[in-house]
């Protein structure tokens, strides 16, 4: 089991490392830009090309059934999914097989909307309540995966 965080934006990176030390589990820190980690034997950095997507794909090409993936990018949680991972956004709301359709047809309005030259408002501001929320997520998905592992589910 590790964590791979699509860490160029992520908010949560910190509260990341927290779960990670409390549980031994590895986190990779995925960049196209070297972003600073805690010295810990339990977490690295993995840093990609600045290309398109590479970052995403270094991700999607490195996950599995035993890795929870941290990233707001719908996408990618797409194509994390198919591979097994659990997934989880950065304001703690859980990206699954049940959802991830709807949230790619949102996305694909949304794109639509701006390219027509509509005025739409981003995402509301990350709050203290969404850093609440993605610890509990993670620690949820943490002691379930090792509760996995430990039966021999994982």
């Amino acid at each position: 089991m590790r964590i791979l965080i699509d860490a160029d934006a992520c908010p949560v990176k910190e509260e990341t490392y927290k779960v990670s030390a409390r549980y031994k589990v590895p986190v990779v820190v995925v960049s196209n830009q070297i972003i600073r980690i805690p010295q810990s034997p339990l977490i690295s950095r993995q840093i990609v090309s600045d290309a398109f997507d590479a970052a995403d794909d270094w991700i999607a090409e490195n996950c599995d059934k035993g890795s929870i993936v941290i990233t707001a990018d719908i996408l990618l949680a797409d194509r994390c999914l198919k591979a097994g991972s659990e997934v989880l956004a950065p304001n703690g709301k859980p990206f699954t097989p049940a959802s991830i359709g709807g949230a790619i047809a949102t996305r694909a309005i949304m794109a639509d909307l701006r390219a027509g030259g509509d005025q739409i408002g981003g995402p509301p501001p990350f709050s203290k309540q969404d850093r609440s929320r993605y610890l509990s997520a993670l620690d949820q998905v943490v002691t379930r995966l090792v509760r996995a592992a430990q039966t021999g589910q994982l």
